[in-house]
């Protein structure tokens, strides 16, 4: 049987922390760190769970501050994304959450860019264009009259 040597090299993380509780101390077993092109979340102590999200995947980000946040000086960025397993989730009570959030931001824009990964938007429209006649006409159950 022959051994396959693999050498794999982690990236080095631009940002890593912990989720913070209530008072804003880093007493948790949820990690967060990011690198160029992904997003690492490891919770657990005893069954640790390990997932990772590429950043081109993300859609949509968000940051929420509420009171209690912003006098422990943490927020939580929600993130939308197209990842199957993860889906929509949360970056709960991380500090520095205005950097980190616009750090996450750059990063995806990076990362679509270098992966050619185009936004689109849904729009629902009520008007479209005849393919033969390039003409707008109603769709169904629009008024005739505007």
């Amino acid at each position: 049987m022959a051994r396959i040597k693999v050498n794999i090299e982690k990236a080095k993380p631009l940002w890593k922390d912990r989720k913070r509780n209530f008072l804003g101390l880093p007493w948790s077993f949820t990690e967060y760190s990011m690198t160029e092109d992904r997003l690492f979340i490891t919770s657990g102590i005893l069954n640790k769970k390990y997932d990772e999200v590429r950043l081109y995947r993300v859609r949509d980000n968000s940051l929420t501050r509420n009171l209690w946040q912003r006098i422990t000086r943490t927020g939580t960025i929600h993130l939308t994304t197209s990842d199957m397993s993860l889906g929509n989730f949360d970056l709960r009570n991380i500090s520095d959450s205005e950097k980190v959030n616009e750090l996450l931001s750059n990063l995806v824009d990076d990362a679509r860019k270098k992966n050619r990964v185009i936004a689109r938007e849904d729009m629902n429209v009520s008007e479209h264009i005849c393919e033969d006649t390039d003409e707008i006409e109603e769709m169904p159950g629009e008024d005739a009259e505007r």
